[in-house]
């Protein structure tokens, strides 16, 4: 009799604990995730709710998204409740304001390592010429750079007309007198001539210098430097009331940096009180080396893999990187569930 009353009392607890652990689970609730309509971060959406479904019991939908629709979205109506990756320059001050307020949180402020914008060359330029450490340094040697329409100049390529980037190129090409020092600044036409621009270069082996960001495919396909402009940025006045306007609305660009890149991984209030503390954390602890992403992302460019596949390939490729991010219970369980 005692031997079927232990029985019994281990089946209680058995059970008591197993419904404790799914309630536990089951904390995380609902939850709406931002899948925005680039590379990186569909990967991070896909691979997000992979590790909540998984490791944390959440229920998990994509959305579609883009940063100003997101933002206005998350801001407004309190959904999505996650933007992984949200490009915050172009809303930092309706966001800053959000946060006060309580609306919203940045649950990560460093989701991507070594992201942003700014000026390269290729690794076989960096080899040959380990002189030329910075901007200044290249913009002293036009001759390197030789343009394929007037070889007499060096060739900066810049972005297409249309792109905001378009504006802060052209206005620091003026700010550092590149004209004046021998230089063209080259409009590629279109993202496709951009890449093309230096896919050629670096597959022919020649100089290359201008502008593109990161993390992306072609940064890591063909291992592109980042180059030191040389001088500091040179301040928001600057930079918001300059560099980034028209030309008529810009008559004395100075020199600077390439401005820092706000990229964050902004919740919901909702999410943070409702979601678990595990899940916040998970969040939190969710960052990507920068080689480790851009190499993701010439996965996807090469296997035309969409988010759902390159989740799964980088959970199973990268085991050394998201083990870090959570428990090792939650490890297991996402393990087991790819």
């Amino acid at each position: 009799m005692k031997y079927f009353r232990n029985f019994f009392i281990s089946i209680f607890f058995a059970l008591g604990l197993t419904s404790f652990s799914s309630i536990a689970n089951a904390e995380c609730g609902k939850i709406t995730i931002a899948d925005m309509n680039w590379a990186s971060a569909s990967l991070m959406a896909n691979v997000d709710k992979v590790i909540l479904e998984n490791g944390y019991g959440c229920e998990v939908e994509l959305v579609p998204g883009s940063t100003m629709p997101t933002f206005t979205s998350m801001n407004e109506k309190g959904e999505p409740d996650i933007a992984g990756e949200l490009w915050a320059n172009a809303v930092l001050n309706p966001l800053a304001k959000a946060v006060g307020e309580g609306r919203l949180h940045i649950a990560n402020d460093a989701p991507i390592l070594g992201l942003g914008e700014g000026w390269w060359i290729t690794p076989a330029t960096a080899k040959r010429h380990p002189e030329l450490k910075t901007a200044l340094d290249i913009i002293a040697h036009p001759e390197l750079f030789p343009d394929a329409e007037d070889p007499s100049k060096g060739a900066f390529v810049g972005c297409p007309a249309g792109w905001g980037c378009q504006l802060a190129n052209a206005n620091l090409f003026r700010a550092f007198e590149m004209e004046a020092k021998g230089w063209v600044l080259v409009d590629p036409g279109s993202a496709a001539g951009l890449d093309g621009s230096m896919a050629k270069a670096v597959e022919s082996d020649r100089n290359w210098f201008g502008y593109y960001w990161s993390p992306t495919a072609m940064i890591g396909k063909y291992g592109m430097v980042p180059v030191d402009f040389g001088v500091p940025f040179g301040g928001s006045e600057n930079w918001d009331g300059c560099i980034v306007k028209p030309e008529q609305e810009c008559s004395d660009p100075k020199p600077s940096a390439w401005t820092h890149s706000e990229v964050n991984t902004v919740v919901t209030d909702n999410f943070k009180n409702n979601a678990g503390a595990e899940a916040m954390d998970f969040l939190q602890n969710r960052t990507y080396p920068g080689e480790v992403m851009n190499g993701m992302l010439v996965y996807m460019l090469e296997e035309q893999a969409e988010g759902t596949d390159a989740a799964v390939e980088f959970l199973k490729k990268h085991e050394d990187v998201w083990t870090n991010w959570v428990s090792s219970a939650v490890a297991e369980k996402v393990k087991a569930g790819i």
